[in-house]
């Protein structure tokens, strides 16, 4: 809901409430954004939220002589920019054909609409019930406007905020720095938590508490990037998972990016978040404009869960879109970590009867079957098929594949290319680098220039054969390097600023134009992992990979912090073989299970070398996974314990059922360990918790065997490797009743763990590494009635 009063705005959603207001200077006033409050629709509607200046603070700058207590250094402002006193970490900088940056935009109108934001060359939200509000501001002593839309979200409890530049001026400008998003705080003493890290540990959570300075994540890898995501928080010291006030802002943009956290020498706390200004400078001539990307921001006063619930309901609604966005997902399994570049049809298909017989959904051919390509040295740019790997060809191993009730699915990496290659050797130029200059590479490989209109066609024309020359289900778009040298050779010296931004105009029409051929493929975003794992991807891609890291351990880690930002139906996790590829850890087969089943789930193992044993062990958790899919993908996420215990529970939309996974780092020795805590549940219903430990290998227990046995087992001997393979013990079973309230405030204490005094049913394995999975579903209402009426009986 948007709201018009005498010089300001409310911008309501079900739960928090935005507003600013024009100073009598003209500029915009930031005057609040938190918990939903009443504000009277009048002039002195949001008197009491304002401070009263009389005066400006020491030796700040008074913006005029007829307005001398107004500082906007002082000011929580909407929108801020250098030269009339605010010299806090600026909104905007624009520098003018006189050489001088000060700019002062002052207020000129204001209009509502229905619908998302639409932005001409960059992704954006959308929906049709949403209200918008866009703001023009003019600084009119240059001829220069600047255009904010704020779209209202009501029931996610998300505004977004862009911006644009327009230049109405004579003379062309130059804009240095443009954000996408500004918010003014009158305190200090936030914690910024950022999420950084690189391959192979991505989204490592950090917590800083500013208290005075500035602290900036970015990324200046050309991509979002594994260093730093763009998904932030800003929270009170004292706010906790279920408690306290919890701010979350993201981009929808997947280039360079800036998030900056920084206390005024007053005691003020100023947000940003727009495009990374480093090296960036974009000309804008007379009659042009450039546009910013679009941010988001959400407020929960119920702690980091809420803000989560907030952002998850978001992406889902309105930013995933396309056929695949309330879709069940399938059940993959990827040829890499079986084949890496060694792949011929003829195992390929072996591996797909081994993925069929253990219920697998989707087979996925990886990198290896175009050109020359039997190392990451060559082939990038050269798309046909190897007729050595693959006589028939991809749509000849497709129907194969097809005919065995197997969905497929194929792996590209278009953007790349390899310097020894048929296309590198017929355009150099379209690849990024400074002519005559040597080039650094990542991963063997350059990086195509997008900026060109021609090589964007290139890609979608070598894609389209690709995509339509077999029955394609599922589309791998990987990107395995970051940037370096970064240079156009068709751009003149003075747009060499802009080409990591012109690169993703490029990039975006690439997947608007492919998306629209193709909607019934299912399109899975990658870059060495999560190196792009953002809201412009997620615009065209459903679900992205979100760490080449396998290892349960890493993931449970890694899914927990995603899980901040991004829904479960957007992380694509695989359950790989031990000793994992990335760690050498050896993980339990059903731990990996346990963790990768919250998010997509997919496999990533040489099922050709396993046992029958092990095929269908997959077999039941693809089983599990798929009978309860749609909670796995689709419901409630939320987190629980973050330490040497973690736990998720899942819930469904109409709270009947959900699933709690509780995952070990390492055993203590002599702790049995105390109960889980479902979260989500309906306080009201009675529920089933129930759950089974898996069978246990008498030789978990190693020489302990003696200590019961009558005879004297040889450790690794020929009797226990006998028994072991006839015989194995019963896990342990919870099977209980209680109702949400108890479940979650109270807890359910589960049997407890070896602690190294006896083994029996009633205690659980719970070794290294070691998880379960519970199920809680609703009982029905009919207990708690039953109680009510009992308990008035009693009276």
């Amino acid at each position: 809901m948007i709201l018009e009063i005498e010089n300001g705005y409310i911008l309501h959603t079900n739960n928090t409430t935005y507003a600013f207001r024009v100073l009598e200077t003209g500029q915009l006033e930031h005057v609040y954004y938190g918990k939903r409050i009443d504000v009277a629709a009048t002039a002195d509607g949001l008197k009491s939220l304002c401070a009263v200046r009389a005066f400006a603070p020491g030796n700040a700058i008074s913006y005029d002589q007829d307005h001398l207590s107004t500082a906007l250094e002082d000011i929580p402002m909407e929108v801020s920019s250098y030269g009339k006193g605010d010299i806090r970490d600026p909104f905007v900088i624009i520098k003018h054909a006189d050489g001088g940056i000060t700019s002062d935009f002052k207020f000129q109108s204001a209009k509502s609409g229905v619908g998302g934001p639409k932005l001409k060359t960059l992704p954006s939200s959308y929906g049709e019930k949403a209200e918008n509000l866009t703001v023009v501001l003019k600084d009119p002593y240059y001829n220069i406007e600047l255009e904010i839309t704020y779209t209202v979200y009501e029931k996610c409890n998300v505004i977004t905020r862009c911006s644009k530049v327009i230049n109405r001026s004579n003379y062309e400008i130059k804009v240095s720095k443009l954000m996408s998003t500004q918010i003014d705080f009158e305190d200090a003493g936030y914690k910024f938590v950022t999420f950084g890290g690189a391959w192979a540990r991505e989204m490592d959570r950090s917590d800083t508490l500013v208290s005075s300075g500035k602290h900036v994540n970015s990324s200046f890898a050309g991509t979002s990037s594994n260093r730093s995501n763009p998904f932030v928080m800003v929270e009170k010291p004292d706010t906790t998972e279920e408690f306290g006030s919890c701010y979350g802002f993201n981009l929808v943009y997947s280039g360079n990016h800036y998030e900056a956290l920084s206390v005024s020498a007053y005691g003020k706390t100023r947000f940003v978040s727009g495009i990374n200004p480093e090296f960036f400078e974009v000309c804008v001539g007379p009659g042009e404009a450039f546009e910013s990307p679009e941010a988001v921001m959400t407020f929960s006063d119920l702690g980091e869960s809420g803000m989560s619930h907030n952002m998850h309901k978001f992406v889902r609604n309105h930013i995933v879109r396309g056929e695949w966005k309330n879709k069940p997902r399938p059940v993959l399994l990827n040829s890499w970590e079986a084949n890496y570049f060694n792949i011929n049809e003829r195992s390929l298909v072996r591996l797909s009867r081994a993925a069929k017989l253990a219920g697998i959904e989707l087979f996925v051919m990886d990198d290896g079957w175009f050109g020359e390509r039997n190392n990451d040295t060559t082939s990038l740019g050269d798309w046909y098929y190897n007729e050595k790997k693959l006589p028939h060809g991809v749509s000849g191993l497709a129907d194969k594949i097809k005919a065995q009730g197997l969905d497929f699915g194929i792996w590209v990496e278009p953007e790349m290319v390899n310097a020894n290659s048929k296309l590198f050797h017929e355009h150099p130029d379209w690849a990024l680098g400074i002519p005559n200059k040597p080039h650094s590479e990542g991963r063997n490989q350059r990086i195509l220039d997008l900026t060109r209109r021609d090589v964007q066609d290139y890609i979608i024309s070598a894609m389209s054969n690709v995509f339509s020359s077999a029955d394609i289900s599922y589309v791998k778009w990987d990107m395995n390097r970051i940037f370096s040298d970064v240079y156009s050779s068709a751009l003149p010296a003075d747009k060499q600023s802009e080409v990591f931004h012109l690169y993703y105009i490029g990039f975006y029409r690439i997947m608007e134009e492919l998306t629209k051929r193709f909607p019934h493929i299912l399109f899975e975003g990658c870059a060495s992992g999560g190196n792009r794992f953002d809201l412009g991807m997620l615009c065209y891609f459903p679900q992205i990979w979100a760490s080449d890291n396998t290892d349960a351990l890493c993931r449970v880690k890694m899914m927990t912090n995603y899980s901040y930002g991004y829904p479960m139906s957007t992380v694509t996790a695989h359950v790989s073989s031990c000793p994992n590829h990335q760690t050498l850890r050896t993980t339990p087969m059903d731990t990996r299970f346990n963790v990768a089943a919250f998010g997509v789930l997919g496999y990533e193992c040489n099922l050709n070398d396993m046992g029958l044993a092990a095929i269908m062990e997959i077999k039941k958790q693809v089983k599990l996974y798929k009978q309860y899919r749609e909670l796995f993908q689709y419901g409630d996420f939320y987190r629980g314990r973050k330490d040497n215990l973690h736990e998720w529970t899942v819930v469904s939309r109409d709270k009947k059922t959900a699933v709690l996974m509780l995952m070990q780092e390492l055993a203590q020795p002599n702790t049995v360990s105390g109960p889980v805590y479902p979260r989500g549940l309906n306080p009201e219903i009675m529920y089933n918790f129930t759950g089974n430990g898996p069978r246990v290998n008498l030789k978990t227990f190693g020489d302990l065997l003696n200590a019961v046995s009558p005879i004297h087992i040889k450790n690794n001997g020929l009797l226990i490797n006998i028994a072991s393979r006839l015989y194995k013990m019963p896990g342990e079973t919870e099977d209980c009743k209680a109702y949400g309230s108890a479940l979650m405030y109270g807890g359910m204490h589960i049997k407890p763990a070896f602690s190294g005094t006896g083994f029996s049913e009633d205690i659980r394995m719970f070794s290294d590494f070691g998880s379960r999975m519970y199920f809680i579903t609703a009982d029905g209402l009919a207990g708690k009635i039953t109680d009510k009426i009992n308990a008035k009986r009693g009276k």
